[in-house]
């Protein structure tokens, strides 16, 4: 079906379960093609309409709410000016604030243990008794391995499929790097953000984190809660753990979080056909959104933007916008204007309120945006 070079090419893939080298065929698959008279919609649609049967979707109920929200502020810093300002613009009950620094513990130390700092329940509250949509966030399965409960689920993390090694990062000289395989090594790192990602198949993990997060809802009385790296489920070394694959498994753990409170919304990072089902929110990357050259993003422009996944998902599971949302160079504002051309909520990501009191002209057209919808 066409060749590797050829941009039109359709290729299909299948991967037995690891480890690999006691499964070697994925055994009894097969692939079945159909063609259909119309544009994408007409598939697409049929695909859409089975997904919502096999799972039930329209059975859910969903806040009225999540439909009204106009604006989103991705990694809203916790400065309470921010809520003001952007009261005086829009509606506070159709803003969502995705908020990444406010626990005790610095961003993306210490997980799982989700204890508000005073500056972020000082900030939550006034948010909440403004109407504004305020979502803490949280993690899926990354996990600090200097945290007191890794001993207990360390033989559970994830290990890549054909290396076998174990699946993370920790942040070196302001860059990425592969978690150390050494665990002695680990967990002298807090400083460097070192995280493993702990398989949400294990029954331990799901109900260790649910209690956490609970603990925070609970204290917060959140009707929101942001999971990140919810979209990383894919086929691993240990690919079953009791019995269940990380795919399932994030599935489960969503279904529990929201679960913890009636009509509590969960968010989490990326959307797909798994983890829609239980998310009310998706923060949602643009393809190769690494990219961030002007000429990158230019060429993702010339492609017929196709909001397929919008079409799919967006009536159970709306979007939002990741990072680099600020408007400050050209390559930013064609970003933003790229979320929204695909189905997004208008997002910004900015530093402060000042930001948005004196908008530059990218962030002035999402806040117009917002208030004309």
């Amino acid at each position: 079906m066409g060749t590797a070079g050829e941009n039109r090419c359709l290729g299909l893939d299948s991967e037995a379960y690891g480890p690999l080298e006691h499964n070697l065929s994925a055994g009894g698959l097969a692939w079945r093609i159909n063609v259909y008279d119309g544009d994408w919609q007409i598939p697409a649609g049929r695909y859409r309409d089975w997904l919502s049967r096999a799972y039930s979707l329209d059975e859910a109920i969903r806040p009225g709410w999540l439909d009204d929200v106009r604006l989103a502020l991705s990694w809203c810093p916790t400065e309470p000016a921010i809520l003001d300002v952007l009261a005086e613009r829009l509606t506070p009950q159709q803003v969502l604030l995705h908020m990444p620094n406010w626990r005790c513990d610095a961003y993306d130390e210490n997980y799982p243990t989700f204890v508000p700092s005073e500056a972020g329940r000082s900030f939550i509250r006034k948010a909440r008794a403004m109407g504004f949509r305020v979502m803490p966030h949280c993690n899926s399965i990354d996990m600090d391995p200097t945290h007191p409960a890794y001993p207990y689920v360390r033989d559970f993390q994830y290990r890549d499929v054909e290396s076998k090694r174990v699946q993370g990062w920790t942040w070196v000289d302001e860059r990425w790097k592969p978690v150390q395989e050494s665990n002695a090594t680990r967990l002298r790192h807090r400083d460097k953000k070192t995280m493993v990602k702990i398989h949400p198949g294990l029954a331990m993990w799901r109900s260790l984190l649910t209690e956490n997060v609970r603990s925070a809802v609970e204290a917060l009385s959140l009707e929101l809660v942001f999971l990140d790296v919810t979209l990383c489920t894919w086929n691993l070394h240990n690919c079953l753990v009791d019995g269940v694959t990380s795919t399932e498994g994030i599935k489960l753990l969503t279904a529990q979080i929201a679960s913890l409170r009636d009509r509590l919304v969960v968010s989490g990072e990326g959307r797909n056909e798994i983890t829609m089902q239980h998310q009310g929110f998706a923060q949602v990357h643009l393809f190769q959104r690494w990219q961030e050259s002007i000429e990158s993003v230019e060429a993702l422009e010339r492609m017929k933007l196709c909001p397929l996944n919008e079409f799919l998902f967006g009536q159970w599971c709306r979007s939002f916008g990741y990072s680099g949302l600020g408007g400050h160079t050209p390559a930013q504002h064609l970003r933003m204007r790229l979320h929204t051309g695909l189905g997004a909520i208008p997002t910004l990501t900015i530093g402060s309120a000042a930001e948005l009191a004196q908008p530059n002209a990218a962030v002035g057209e999402m806040l117009a945006m917002a208030a004309d919808e």
